[in-house]
């Protein structure tokens, strides 16, 4: 039986560095970004047009080191290397499934990425190519979450996806509380009001202005990501500007 069409033109997936550590303390874990990688490959492969941003906290954290005392654009930018390493692991391993894939820094290293250019990368987008946007907005103070949103406004996405380990947006962590309600559908009002911690402020602003609706979901649960992007409504957390159930 042939695959329903895809519900969306053109999304943007946001993944945690930490996704990539597995079950390890540290680093990439071949056989993890081998499973996220053919996650993104079948839904690439339905025609959907696919970017990604990947954080960097399995190598370095920012705001984590600017804490411990380091100063805060120096930790940064460290933090946006380590992006663009995990970029370019998830390169490989896309490229090993034999998708084509275009990293693009905010930070120009050219060596090894392309700079991020609004126009090229929605060419590339349109030539069924995965863009994975490294080293966040190329500015200190701003986080992956506000790249993953800044960069689907930009290239014009239907849909941004945030993976993360739970599935979907609760009214408190449901590992402390496991009768915690989770929410089919809420608005990025009642996420700033109630401060769930969905993303940064600032990313959930630049939604909510925009109009671009945000699914939460978790990414460990095999085959979620494409039911998403075939239309079902039932998976995860859908956040946006139209009211919650």
């Amino acid at each position: 039986m042939a695959n329903p069409a895809p519900a969306y033109r053109r999304i943007l997936l946001k993944l945690s560095g930490e996704a990539l550590m597995g079950s390890a303390d540290y680093g990439v874990d071949p056989v993890v970004i081998k499973q996220l990688a053919e996650e993104v490959r079948k839904v690439r492969d339905l025609g959907v047009q696919v970017g990604l941003v990947i954080g960097g906290g399995n190598i370095f954290r920012g705001a984590g080191l600017a804490r411990a005392g380091m100063d805060r654009v120096t930790a940064d930018h460290m933090g946006m290397l380590a992006t663009i390493m995990n970029s370019l692991a998830m390169q490989d391993a896309l490229e090993r499934l034999g998708v084509y894939v275009r990293v693009m820094s905010g930070l120009s290293v050219n060596e090894v990425c392309e700079d991020y250019i609004r126009r090229r990368a929605v060419r590339h987008l349109e030539k069924g190519r995965v863009c994975i946007f490294a080293a966040g907005t190329g500015n200190p103070f701003f986080t992956t979450d506000t790249a993953a949103a800044l960069r689907a406004i930009e290239t014009g996405c239907d849909l941004l996806l945030k993976a993360t380990k739970v599935d979907g947006v609760y009214a408190a962590d449901p590992k402390q509380h496991p009768q915690a309600q989770r929410y089919a559908h809420i608005t990025y009002d009642r996420v700033l009001a109630d401060k769930l911690g969905v993303m940064d402020a600032t990313a959930v602003v630049l939604c909510r202005d925009n109009n671009i609706p945000l699914r939460i979901f978790d990414l460990t649960r095999a085959g979620d990501l494409l039911r998403i992007v075939q239309g079902t409504r039932d998976v995860g957390t859908l956040v946006d500007n139209g009211g919650s159930t």
